[in-house]
């Protein structure tokens, strides 16, 4: 089989930064699905992608479909005439050329014909338009008088099979083999020789890397270097790193600085004025003290390199300045002052103002704070200045900002350092991985914070449906649960769902408890998903019900050093035959009568079972819970080796089933392990 590596290179005005890696993903998906629809085979797939160019290299791309036969099903033998007549004209021949066979219980006529493959350089014009139409884009752009669109306009089309130009018109463009090179320097346009060659061509002749891991992995050593040179540490932001890796093609890292007298404005002020206006990286001590200086990233290499980095200082200084009067001017005002103008900040139609939702925040961190033993006091005034930010000019500016900026208000208005934190960190975790609050009063405000806007938005009919999670609920019950579990908090869901609930105005509506708990539940599935946990597992621990997310997950480890155990298939398997057993039995209770046992076995089993259950009647300890009944195996085995459940004497075997739902019992108070039956 003959076969070429195939090149496309589709050249563009600037691409947007934050979308770059997701165009290029796409437009290699699509490519290689089309060709994998056409039947032609292929090897390694390469994705580039520049901010002017979008690029796939194909290796080994087969040159031509192979042969096949197509086979047509037509009219049954038994169908008229005219039926089959039309059938045989619409494959253009006539009825004689028809063979016929059988297909189920009947005879049908069929067509059939050999369909000589094409060549690949006759598909590729259909399958890169294809390819590049599909990509998925919010805004397409449209330019000049031309009927296409894309996120940007189109300059050059590359399509190459090897050293062969493949002849297509895209995008109003011509396929030929010349690239471009940067804009202001060295060669402007020259030629691919070959497609294999592209990646080595472009860094050779512009020094271009295209590879836009390689091209990341070259500005994050010259970042450090440049740190190093300063005698400083960069501090890589990898988000930032892939944005700036997008907007460079020939990266040129430098480093400028700044007036110290700005370092009395709060480091995440200057930090989110370096990062998000400028793409700078910010260096520290090695204390983690923030320096006056910064890392930028050039698009070229200037002869006189002073030029750009007095450029870049001059315009880092006045953001810096406005930073520095949003933080002087801010601080005239305290927080509590700013609680007024809260009620003018809509959170959301029917549920009201800020200035309500900070009300509903203080009073449930105060039950909160009561249930899980943080101080009471510093929770509710937490929860009552929490939003208060949000109307103050900083934050107006840097919105990245709130609640860092109210834990800095809050010290600065005199509030205790307890209440600052809290309100620092109540929109922790922002994101998966991100961390806990680190108080309790922070955690407490955490959890109000996140569960009044869930039942709220839950509460008027706007939760998530299907793939559709418009206010980000899914991601807010995450981070609400992992507060929970990993904060180790031991709190009854459905008691502070309910009291939530109860918080909000008689527009929302307070039968919706049951479906917002469902909806939490669905969000732990998915997130003991993420833990490697098995579905099963979660199922038993379900199937008991547990009332706190931390109860929950204490359960859920007990099970797992549970299965680890070689003992563990069987009680297993004899809990599932226990359940099915007593499927059919109601009221049994655990008071076991034991004058009427007449075997050895079922004695035996009810002394184990009267010693666990001694031993357990203290304990709130599940993984020594199932430690214990680990040493029921040999006894259960023995009672259902030896002992019939279902004898004719009605008392006896009242005995015997309420002596095996004493055992059930004794399980079902960590989980339901008939579910973990294979």
């Amino acid at each position: 089989m003959n076969t070429q590596d195939f090149l496309l290179e589709l050249g563009t005005e600037e691409l947007p930064p934050k979308l770059l890696q997701k165009i290029s993903n796409a437009l290699t998906t699509n490519l290689t699905d089309q060709l994998s629809e056409l039947k032609l085979s292929f090897g390694k797939v390469e994705s580039f992608a520049t901010p002017r160019r979008l690029a796939v290299l194909v290796h080994d791309l087969q040159l031509q479909q192979d042969d096949q036969t197509v086979e047509r099903k037509g009219p049954a033998l038994s169908a008229p005439d005219q039926a089959v007549e039309g059938f045989a004209k619409s494959c253009g021949v006539s009825k004689q050329d028809l063979s016929h066979k059988a297909f189920g219980k009947a005879d049908y006529y069929f067509f059939t014909k050999e369909q000589k493959g094409l060549k690949t350089t006759d598909l590729l014009e259909d399958v890169v338009d294809t390819a590049i139409k599909k990509i998925p884009i919010a805004k397409p752009m449209r330019w000049g008088n031309l009927d296409f669109t894309f996120v940007r306009p189109t300059h050059w089309l590359v399509m190459m099979l090897g050293s062969e130009v493949v002849p297509a018109t895209v995008m109003g463009l011509s396929a030929g083999n010349t690239t471009k090179g940067l804009r202001f320097t060295g060669e402007q346009e020259f030629g691919i020789d070959n497609a294999a060659d592209y990646q080595q061509t472009l860094f050779d002749r512009a020094q271009i890397e295209v590879d836009f891991d390689a091209r990341k992995q070259i500005i994050r050593k010259q970042v450090m270097q440049v740190a190093s040179k300063s005698k400083a540490n960069a501090v890589i932001d990898e988000s930032l790193l892939d944005e700036v890796c997008a907007l460079v093609e020939y990266p040129c890292a430098f480093s400028g600085g700044f007036d110290q007298k700005f370092l009395s404005v709060p480091e995440e002020a200057l930090i989110s004025a370096m990062k998000s206006h400028q793409k700078y990286f910010h260096m520290v001590d090695d204390n983690e003290k923030l320096l006056p200086s910064f890392i930028s990233v050039a698009n070229i290499e200037s002869s006189d390199l002073s030029v750009i980095i007095d450029g870049n200082e001059r315009v880092i200084r006045p953001r810096l300045s406005d930073s520095e009067f949003f933080w002087e001017k801010d601080k005239t005002e305290s927080l509590e002052s700013r609680l007024s103008k809260l009620n003018d900040v809509l959170f959301m139609k029917l549920l009201g103002s800020m200035g309500d939702k900070v009300k509903r925040i203080e009073s449930l961190s105060s039950y909160i704070a009561g249930v899980i033993g943080a101080n009471v006091d510093y929770s509710a005034r937490a929860g009552l200045l929490s939003k208060s930010d949000l109307v103050s000019d900083m934050v107006g500016e840097f919105a990245d900002l709130q609640g860092v900026m109210g834990g800095y208000y809050a010290l600065n208005d005199g509030e205790d350092e307890s209440v600052s934190i809290a309100i620092r960190e109540h929109y922790h975790p922002r994101f998966s991985g991100d961390s806990l609050p680190s108080s309790k009063e922070g955690l407490v405000v955490a959890i109000a914070d996140k569960l009044d806007t869930i039942t709220g938005i839950y509460g008027i009919g706007q939760g998530p449906t299907g793939s559709k999670d418009p206010y980000a609920l899914r991601r807010m019950a995450l981070g609400l649960l992992r507060i929970m579990v990993e904060g180790q908090l031991n709190l009854d869901l459905k008691a502070l769902i309910a009291q939530s609930l109860s918080l909000h105005s008689s527009k929302v509506d307070a039968s919706s408890a049951d479906d917002i708990y469902q909806f939490m539940m669905d969000r732990l599935r998915a997130y003991y998903k993420e833990q490697k946990v098995s579905a099963k597992a979660f199922e038993a621990v379900l199937a008991v019900r547990p009332e706190s997310p931390y109860d929950f997950h204490r359960r859920v480890e007990a099970l797992n050093l549970f299965t680890q155990q070689s003992e563990s298939e069987s009680l297993i398997e004899s809990n599932k035959r226990i359940a099915n057993i007593l499927k059919e039995h109601d009221n049994l209770g655990t008071d076991v009568d034991t004058s009427v046992f007449v075997e050895d076995a079922e004695k035996a089993l009810y002394e184990a079972v009267s010693n666990v259950a001694k031993d357990l009647s203290s304990s709130a300890d599940y993984e020594q819970t199932m430690n214990k009944l680990l040493g029921l195996k040999d006894s259960i085995d023995s009672f259902f080796d030896q002992v019939m459940v279902n004898t004719d004497d009605e008392i006896l075997k009242r005995s015997r089933l309420t002596l095996l739902n004493w055992v059930r019992s004794l399980f079902l108070s960590v989980a339901d392990i008939s579910y973990l039956s294979k």
